[in-house]
């Protein structure tokens, strides 16, 4: 009687556990963009990977070309950035610039300014993950300068 009582429990649950579905978003489904001017030096292509619906994370892929880069900023919760292909140079204010290669994984503490993106001869994709705090997940500086970029 007692397994009875079980398996009617879970019959009745199982709907409310079922309530939601997967949902597959396809590669060629995600538009992405020319990152502005504003923000980049160079080529750099933007594609969304999901927006901050996940518990205000979200995630976008980031391929820069040889010279591309983003400008200085900052993220109030931080940033991981994972390098999936191609090498790449990322700096934090005030430190040497470093090599980011295809496998690597990048922390940006909050409020680190720093800033990141292809080196002068080749180019880097890496997925850029960060939270939302006060409804913002970054704070844009000024252009990282060529002198600055070569590390002069």
């Amino acid at each position: 009687m007692t397994r009875i009582a079980a398996i009617l429990a879970l019959t009745l649950a199982a709907p409310a556990a079922f309530a939601q579905s997967m949902e597959i978003t396809r590669a060629g489904d995600r538009a992405g963009q020319i990152g502005a001017a504003e923000t980049f030096t160079g080529t750099a292509y933007v594609a969304p990977v999901f927006g901050p619906d996940m518990a205000g994370v979200s995630a976008g892929e980031v391929t820069f070309l040889p010279g591309a880069r983003s400008a200085w900023h900052t993220h109030p919760a931080g940033q991981k950035l994972i390098v999936t292909a191609g090498t790449g140079w990322v700096q934090e204010r005030g430190q040497p610039k470093q090599v980011m290669q295809a496998g690597d994984v990048v922390w940006c503490p909050p409020e680190v300014e720093h800033w990141h993106g292809a080196t002068d001869a080749t180019p880097v994709t890496h997925f850029a993950i960060q939270a939302t705090v006060d409804g913002s997940a970054v704070n844009w500086g000024e252009h990282v300068s060529d002198a600055e970029y070569h590390g002069e």
